[in-house]
């Protein structure tokens, strides 16, 4: 492979040769290895290549420029680390494999397959990381709180808590603790309407994990329910804002506490919508907050009297 000629400032703490001076440098890839064009002189050894990986060994792959494969996660049952066997009938050069090895190739995915889930605690993992996929894409959450969600499941799985009880209410308990604690807004109605688990059996659960695992989560904060809600009945963003201030207005004073994040949220969007004069009903906002309209009307109350509100 020829030398590559560099510039200094491509290189941190080097701008010129230390024996004579020049700025003239090549970089050989191969022996990683910075060496002066004007006397030779080796400033750098063993110089990590960032770049993207240029091999190709199929047609396939020529498109291909990544160093490596997909990144690890909690939310595989072996993190990502094992090798995977491609489906594709080919061969590292892309050539079709013949009829008499396909059947040997079945064989081997096939043990390949069983091999990584031979321990019951990976069969465990696998069949709990399929479940919790499937909630991810129902509720819409990010990444982070799937992968937070994988490793409250994995230590509840290490304190042998799975045993005698639901995977997938357990994985469904997982997932409300990492939208709690991640401040989320997922409530146990949510999963419970996705999971096809009862609100109680998952409640249960999620009081399980805290307390066994020692969970301090955050207090919930009704100003992030106020964007799903308003969403959800088609309001303004301006009506959106006066709501999230009410809202702020009322942690100040003290009459958020012991109450439901969801209906005070919806509470303090209908008091914007009358300030604003958008035509909402309590309940078009109730049916988009799931709460009944005796919660809104409740808190409706409890506001104006703290805060001053326009009846």
């Amino acid at each position: 492979m020829p030398l590559k000629k560099i510039r200094p400032s491509d290189l941190e703490g080097v701008d010129k040769c230390p024996m004579c001076g020049s700025k003239d440098l090549l970089q050989d890839d191969e022996t990683g290895e910075i060496i002066c064009a004007n006397c030779g002189f080796v400033i750098k050894e063993k110089v990590e290549n960032t770049g993207p990986e240029w091999r190709a060994f199929s047609k396939d792959e020529k498109d291909n420029r990544s160093r490596a494969g997909t990144p690890t996660s909690l939310g595989i049952n072996d993190m990502g680390l094992s090798t995977v066997m491609d489906r594709a009938d080919r061969d590292a050069s892309g050539k079709s494999i013949s009829g008499a090895n396909r059947a040997t190739y079945y064989r081997l995915r096939m043990w390949d397959s069983r091999s990584k889930a031979h321990e019951p605690a990976d069969r465990n993992l696998r069949q709990a990381f399929n479940e919790l996929n499937r909630l991810v894409d129902k509720l819409s959450v990010p990444s982070s709180v799937a992968e937070r969600a994988a490793y409250i499941y994995r230590k509840v799985l290490e304190k042998g808590l799975v045993r005698g009880r639901s995977i997938s209410a357990i994985m469904a308990a997982s997932l409300y603790a990492a939208c709690r604690e991640l401040e989320v807004p997922r409530t146990l109605k949510d999963l419970a309407a996705v999971s096809n688990i009862k609100r109680k059996d998952i409640a249960k659960s999620y009081r399980l994990i805290v307390k066994e695992l020692d969970l301090k989560m955050p207090v919930a904060d009704p100003t992030k329910s106020v964007s799903r809600i308003a969403a959800r009945v088609g309001v303004s963003e301006k009506t959106s804002r006066r709501a999230i201030e009410i809202i702020r207005k009322a942690i100040q004073a003290g009459i958020s506490a012991g109450k439901d994040p969801m209906g005070l949220a919806a509470a303090a969007l209908y008091v914007a919508c009358v300030m604003e004069g958008e035509n909402k009903t309590q309940k078009d906002i109730a049916e988009a907050a799931d709460v009944t309209e005796v919660t809104i009307r409740n808190r409706y109350k409890g506001l104006k009297a703290a805060l001053n509100l326009p009846k």
